[in-house]
Parts: structure tokens; C-alpha cells; sequence
């Protein structure tokens, strides 16, 4: 909170939160807010580096003006570059020095000075020739995982008209050794990334007269997900002879991802809000996450135990986390919706799947 601390630097990186306004339009208030607390402290030879994901051409059109504001020239008096963070949280096979860190700098000598910062901690380096040919490979790298599981998620859609089990689908699909990289369907999209990013893409994009579609039709399929999982546990609770009105539905899982504590933008969220609008009874079991509050509610977890004891109407997997014992779940409870395939070992006329 010290930012006198900045001018006694050699290397500033900055790393804060970039998300969407309400218009789905980009709010870069906290990289302005950093980028001036540099400003004020910004000396020569000093190196600085914008890992925040954003839209191309942040560094070289908001962030280096701000700082030349100084009388301090990029690429002479200080050295500026972008290297956008990649992490998969609660993955062991990659960890942060694991995974190649890709680097453009304003000029060569930013890029090789920033290379040569990152090479102390990641194994391997990959200099790029500009600031925004890194800020858009990381927008592609998220918006990729965004439209295949846009598609994948309609599909989805499609198979349970037609009556075919998606999942089934994706398993034969898969073993296809080449061209094919398999995707799952789910509740929606959560993390600080994947929900956001190709929106900032697709809103640089019309700034140059370009419409991305494609783009914006698989945010729009992700983003009625949690509705459409909503509607099935209503065909769940229907089959049964009971509504959504006054049910108590038990929520398995509220992180975005499973083994993780994080409920940034998890759809979980989403569909516990769409149940209460129903006038649904919510209560939820997460290990990672032992109370939160969303739009005006708090919410506080209780164990798989206690929660399947009081034999709630339905219980929806949102989550999968490892630690939940499905076996107990399958045996216990007497309405099952799996948003995850968690249970694709289990078969019973209590199970609804996505």
C-alpha cells in the first residue's frame, strides 16, 4: 500500500483485476489507477510490465502514454512490455515455472529485458515482436476455450432433443487420435477469464468495424447455460410430481472449477439465484468455500451428511470437487440433477443429467 516503494525498483509488474462493466464493455479502471501510482515513481532504466489480460493495444495506447506523461520516453528512458499470466489453478502437472511465459516488449530491448526477468522464474521464455501480438494471443488462447465449449454446450442441447447422451458422444469422439481435442458441456463458464475475455476481444473488434460473431454467439450460448440447467432440474422436480416453487434444492459445489475455492463469475452463482427467483429453498456444500454472499443472500455451507439427512427434493452437482463422495449421494438422495457427469458411473431413474 506504500507506493513511495516503487522508485526503489528495478522491475515493476502489474497484475490486477480487468473485468467487464455491465455493457460488456471493458473497465480498465484498476490497471489506470496502477499504472498512475507507477507514473509518479516512474525512474529511468526502470522496467515495466502489464500482465493484466486486456484488449490489444492497452500497453501501447493507455498504458505507455500514461507513463510518458512523466517526460520519460519508452523504449529510451524506461523499457515497457506485456506478458499476460497463464495458470490452470489447482493443476499439478503445470505449475507457474512450468509453463512457457509469452513476452512482447514496446521495443527489442524491452522484450529482452523482460525476458530476461521472467527467465529467473519460468523455464522458458517466448519473445514475441510487439505488445500486441502478446495481449491478443491470450485473448485467443481464452476465447478458444470460450467457443468450443459454446459449441460443445449447444451440442448439449441438441442431443438431449434428440434424445442422445452428449457425454457418450464426446467419449467416442475422443478416441479420434488426431484433429480432435475433446470439450464438456456444464453449468456455464466461471473464472476471472474465460467469461470475460473474448468479450474484451470482440469490443476491440467493433472498434475497428469488425463484428465477431462467432465470438459473441458462443458468450451468449455460455451465458444461458445456468438457465438451462435451472429448467432441468424443474424436469427433474416435474418428473416426481413436484415444482420448483418451495422445493429445497441442495447445491454440490459452488467454486467455478472443481478443487478450488474461487467463485469468480462461477455459474453456480447463477443458478442458485434462478432457483430462488423460482421460489426454490437453496442450500449448498462446498469444502472450499465455507460462506458467501450473492445478490443480497449469504449463504453458509454444511456438510454432504447433514445436508442429505434432512432429504432435500433435489440435490444439483455444480461443482464436481474430488473430495464429495458420490457413491453416498447416489444411495441417499432421492433426486439427482449432474451438471458435470460427475456420477457417469452410476445409473439409476433418480439421475438427470445435462
Amino acid at each position: 500500500t506504500d507506493m513511495s516503494g516503487l522508485a526503489e525498483m528495478n522491475c515493476i509488474d502489474i497484475a490486477v483485476p480487468t473485468p467487464l462493466r455491465k455493457s460488456k464493455d471493458p473497465d480498465m479502471s484498476y490497471v489506470v489507477q496502477a499504472v498512475e501510482a507507477v507514473r509518479t515513481h516512474l525512474r529511468k532504466g526502470q522496467l515495466v510490465s502489464l500482465e493484466s489480460t486486456t484488449y490489444p493495444g492497452t500497453t501501447d495506447e493507455l498504458v505507455k502514454p500514461m507513463l510518458e506523461e512523466t517526460g520519460l520516453k519508452a523504449g529510451e528512458d524506461f523499457y515497457l512490455a506485456f506478458s499476460p499470466e497463464r495458470v490452470d489453478p489447482a493443476n499439478p502437472q503445470y505449475l507457474t515455472k512450468d509453463i512457457p511465459k509469452v513476452v512482447g516488449g514496446f521495443d527489442k530491448a524491452s522484450t529482452d529485458i523482460a525476458c530476461a526477468l521472467y527467465g529467473a522464474v519460468v523455464t522458458k521464455t517466448v519473445p514475441v515482436s510487439s505488445t500486441v501480438v502478446a495481449e491478443m494471443a491470450k485473448l485467443l488462447e481464452n476465447t478458444f476455450r470460450s467457443v468450443n465449449i459454446g459449441m460443445v454446450n449447444e451440442l448439449a442441447l441438441m442431443c438431449h432433443r434428440m434424445k442422445i447422451d452428449v457425454w457418450e458422444v464426446i467419449d467416442a469422439a475422443r478416441t479420434k487420435p488426431f484433429g480432435f481435442m475433446p470439450f464438456y458441456p456444464g453449468p456455464g463458464l466461471g473464472g476471472h477469464c474465460i467469461p470475460i475475455d473474448p468479450f474484451y476481444l470482440s469490443w476491440k473488434a467493433r472498434q475497428s468495424g469488425f463484428e465477431a460473431r462467432f465470438i459473441e454467439l458462443a458468450g451468449q450460448v455460455n451465458s444461458s447455460m445456468p438457465e438451462w440447467v435451472v429448467t432441468r432440474i424443474a424436469d427433474a422436480l416435474n418428473s416426481v410430481k413436484k415444482a420448483v416453487n418451495g422445493s429445497r434444492v441442495h447445491v454440490y459445489g459452488v467454486a467455478y472449477k472443481k478443487n478450488v475455492g474461487d467463485m469468480r463469475e462461477s455459474p453456480a452463482l447463477d443458478v442458485i439465484e434462478h432457483l430462488i427467483r423460482r421460489g426454490a429453498v437453496v442450500t449448498y456444500s462446498d469444502p472450499f468455500v465455507p460462506s458467501f454472499r450473492s445478490d443480497g443472500h449469504a449463504f453458509t455451507a454444511i456438510g454432504t451428511a447433514e445436508a442429505l439427512a434432512a432429504m432435500p427434493d433435489c440435490v444439483v452437482i455444480t461443482t464436481d470437487h474430488d473430495v464429495f463422495d458420490y457413491k453416498e449421494l447416489v444411495e441417499k438422495a432421492p433426486l439427482i440433477m449432474d451438471a458435470r457427469n460427475a456420477l457417469r458411473s452410476f445409473t439409476g431413474q433418480h439421475i438427470h443429467r445435462l
